[in-house]
């Protein structure tokens, strides 16, 4: 199963499922953008990587109205979505289609954020994500990563999934909509979150911790150091 059909194929309903697919949405979302140490006021530069919808990079905006934010995603259809989003505020927001393992991130960028998308990698290929984000990030800039982990223990991961599973039975989500869910978590390759934690710590970054966990739900980050060295 490739994972850029899956989301191509998503696009068209993927936002009007994400509060019930995601019943921690508003801690989980609300986290990632509280981790972002900037004045409301500050005109900061943000790359949101695997952007998708541009779902987080809205509620980004919406705490830091004077931000620049590019969103950089594979699949145009969900791209389309994002600028169907942001409508014509073209000043701030760019749009970039490309894979962000390979093409160039830019920068420097005052934070680098992801939501649900880093979890769709290889564990390689998620520790030369983490790589490129931090040599692409300014001196103290920092690194947020909202996403699915792996608990280490089999029985706890089971678990997760089944009190998530229960959770979105609850929210009324039709049966149908829950199944094809459950099918795209099949281009899912979860790591442990400690295991990531210590893949930014092997980079110099600083201040590396998890702000938040709902089952597989985390939200963690790492900050360039203000002077390297």
């Amino acid at each position: 199963m490739d994972v850029k059909q899956v989301f191509d194929g998503a696009a068209a309903r993927y936002d009007a499922l994400r509060r019930q697919l995601i019943p921690c949405f508003d801690g989980f979302y609300g986290a990632a953008v509280d981790l972002l140490p900037f004045g409301e006021g500050r005109p900061v530069r943000i790359l949101d990587v695997g952007a998708g919808t541009g779902l987080l990079a809205e509620q980004v905006l919406a705490r830091f109205p004077a931000a620049e934010v590019t969103l950089l995603d594979f699949s145009d259809e969900m791209l389309d979505r994002a600028r169907a989003r942001f409508g014509g505020r073209t000043a701030q927001v760019t749009f970039r289609t490309g894979d962000y393992l390979r093409d160039p991130l830019g920068g420097p960028w005052d934070a680098i954020v992801s939501a649900l998308s880093i979890h769709h990698l290889a564990d390689g290929d998620k520790r030369a994500l983490y790589a490129r984000a931090a040599a692409a990030l300014a001196p103290g800039g920092i690194l947020v990563n909202a996403d699915n982990v792996l608990a280490e223990d089999p029985a706890v991961a089971a678990r997760d999934r089944a009190l998530w599973v229960r959770a979105i039975r609850a929210s009324g989500l039709a049966e149908a909509d829950l199944e094809a869910a459950l099918e795209r978590t099949r281009v899912d390759v979860l790591a442990p979150l400690g295991i990531q934690l210590g893949w930014l710590r092997a980079l110099g970054l600083v201040e590396v911790d998890c702000a938040y966990k709902w089952h597989h739900f985390a939200v963690f980050s790492g900050r360039r150091p203000v002077t390297d060295g």
